[in-house]
């Protein structure tokens, strides 16, 4: 049985961990230094509390980072002795994932799209790089649909940046157009041309700001990241610098 541990689940790491337990997998974490909310997520998803990180390292045979962006390097990097197969399943440039592929010897690059509330065939785990094979057949039978795309162990990573690229910064560029209505007075006739010409927009901007005020904290790095992504490219950064700009002053829903 392959031993698998989770670093800091938050909600998505939670989720792909209790599928991995719904297929009767052994699946770790470490509590220590981590929040009340954390914790009651863990004991949701199944999973069991080893104490620290050290003894996760220890103990597990694939470590899987789900973690925000701006944190997925410095995370590899304080388990970097870790000498089991490392899966870093975060929204990072590929040559993030390149650096954190360098601290570890065996390291699988992931991608992650949908939502963390699983449901048959609603979120995909793409995967790369030279044993992405196995931690694919981790997933086998589960709700998380895991894809093999490359031996290449940036891939899925340059697929999660390519698609976040659009999904999160066409929102914020939403959120933007109808603050510069705001601003200028026309709002409301901006909302009743939106009904005429593009039905459905005002639904969209509503989903749009939602989502902002609950996960934009988290999507400045991911935005950042794909800046970084674009720039490796002799590609236009503005997009995603903006929209990390939005993200960054939108308010953040109260918990």
């Amino acid at each position: 049985m392959t031993v698998v541990g989770v670093l800091h689940p938050g909600e998505m790491g939670s989720a792909v961990a209790a599928a991995l337990t719904g297929r009767g997998e052994t699946v770790l974490w470490a509590s220590a230094g981590r929040s009340e909310a954390t914790a009651e997520r863990a004991r949701e998803a199944g999973l069991e509390d080893v104490g620290d990180v050290a003894e996760l390292c220890r103990r597990c045979d694939v470590l899987l980072s789900i973690v925000p962006p701006h944190a997925a390097l410095d995370v590899a990097r304080e388990v970097s002795d870790f000498a089991g197969t490392y899966v870093d399943a975060n929204a990072i440039a590929p040559a993030t994932a390149r650096a954190i592929a360098g601290l570890h010897g065996r390291f699988v690059d992931g991608g992650i799209v949908g939502p963390p509330t699983l449901a048959a065939g609603a979120t995909r785990l793409y995967l790369s790089g030279g044993k992405a094979e196995s931690i694919a057949g981790l997933f086998a039978g589960t709700d998380v649909d895991a894809r093999v795309i490359s031996a290449d162990p940036s891939a899925a990573s340059a697929l999660k940046m390519a698609y976040a690229g659009w999904t999160k910064a066409s929102g914020a560029l939403l959120l933007t157009q109808r603050a510069l209505a705001r601003a200028e007075g026309v709002e409301d006739f901006l909302l009743e041309e939106w009904r005429l010409s593009l039905p459905g927009l005002e639904a969209e901007h509503a989903s749009a700001a939602r989502s902002a005020q609950r996960k934009g904290w988290r999507w400045i790095g991911e935005m950042e990241e794909i800046a970084r992504s674009m720039e490796a490219q002799n590609l236009p950064t503005g997009f995603h610098d903006a929209a990390a700009e939005v993200f960054r002053h939108t308010p953040r829903e109260e918990s």
